[in-house]
């Protein structure tokens, strides 16, 4: 009888904490951080997309790395029609886009429950908020987590014109070392995540401010989940300073990277922006960079042999060839 009400004292326990964690969901304030630069073309588009959301409680956040066009017009238009202080702009850093999203990541002037990283010329679906944090209040606090995931490609136009690739592997450290599986328009986080991007800072040299979230929350421990119903759609234009991988020019252009050394500069930086909050890995994490380290200035046969007790991999098969490709020719 005793196990029984132990049993049933574990089950309420364990849904109170879930109606709490629901509560605090239906509650939270997010920030929704934009960095816009001659975004005027494709802005209001993005703008409306916020309106049009079913989860209400947020605030939108912008940084401005100095446009020249009407990005700025557009922005004080839409701050007069909106109700006071939904809107707040920033002077960004002028540093590029990835500097510019930890500028508005790291500032003290913001804070919210969850914080959504937003692109200015893509579409938010009307429930993508409500999704990520329907997952995010899952998660408890103190673990940092990252909503992400695929998205819907469209033109200039708005035309549909594919889909991002859909990653069936699940997101680890290991995976995070070699590949970043979701862009920065699609990715949701809490609070915990947010401190962890703080402690590293805003002035890191890093490739992508995305890519160096999943490294860093992954390798800390939390806990990211891939979406593969896209809740985003991508906008594919002559002005993107990012664009979808998954054409077949874009993984040709990815390899001549990779034969350029780029893929290896990249490493370089994230190895170092790493290392400055190695105290936040977990012991596994230590020892899976720790190999990645060492395997990069080692010969072939050795750097081979370490490279897999890393247990990196990629998401495909041709993205696991190409990751051997590049072992082979020393280009990590």
């Amino acid at each position: 009888m005793q196990e029984c009400f132990a049993g049933l004292n574990v089950r309420m326990s364990s849904e109170s904490h879930s109606n709490e964690l629901a509560c605090a969901v239906k509650d939270a304030k997010v920030a929704i951080l934009m960095c816009t630069y001659n975004g005027s073309s494709f802005l209001t588009d993005q703008i409306r997309s916020f309106e049009d959301q079913t989860y209400r409680n947020w605030i939108l956040y912008i940084s401005d790395d100095g446009s020249k066009d009407g990005t700025l017009d557009l922005l004080r238009e839409s701050t007069k029609q909106w109700q006071t202080g939904l809107i707040q702009t920033f002077n960004g850093p002028r540093r590029g886009f990835a500097a510019n999203f930890l500028f508005l990541t790291c500032h003290a002037d913001i804070e919210a429950d969850f914080y959504a990283w937003s692109d200015q010329d893509d579409i938010w679906r009307e429930e993508k908020l409500q999704k990520a944090l329907d997952w995010l209040g899952k998660v408890p606090s103190h673990i940092p987590a990252i909503y992400c995931g695929r998205t819907k490609l469209i033109g200039a136009s708005g035309d549909v014109c594919g889909f991002s690739p859909e990653f069936g592997l699940p997101p680890h450290f290991c995976n995070a070392l070699v590949q970043n599986i979701a862009g920065g328009n699609t990715m949701v986080f809490n609070q915990a995540a947010r401190i962890l991007l703080q402690e590293a800072g805003d002035n890191l040299v890093v490739p992508s401010h995305d890519w160096w979230a999943y490294q860093l929350i992954s390798g800390a421990g939390g806990s990211v989940f891939y979406d593969p119903e896209p809740m985003v759609l991508y906008r594919q234009h002559d002005g993107n300073l990012v664009g979808s991988n998954s054409s077949f020019f874009a993984r040709l252009k990815r390899m001549c990277m990779v034969l350029k050394g780029s893929f290896c500069e990249w490493n370089d930086q994230n190895i170092q922006a790493l290392e400055a909050l190695e105290h936040r890995l977990t012991k596994e994490s230590k020892y899976t960079l720790a190999c990645f380290k060492s395997a990069r200035k080692q010969r072939f046969f050795l750097r081979f042999f370490m490279m897999r007790q890393a247990r990196l991999y990629r998401q495909t098969l041709y993205g696991n060839l190409g990751l051997i490709f590049a072992i082979l020719l020393n280009r990590v």
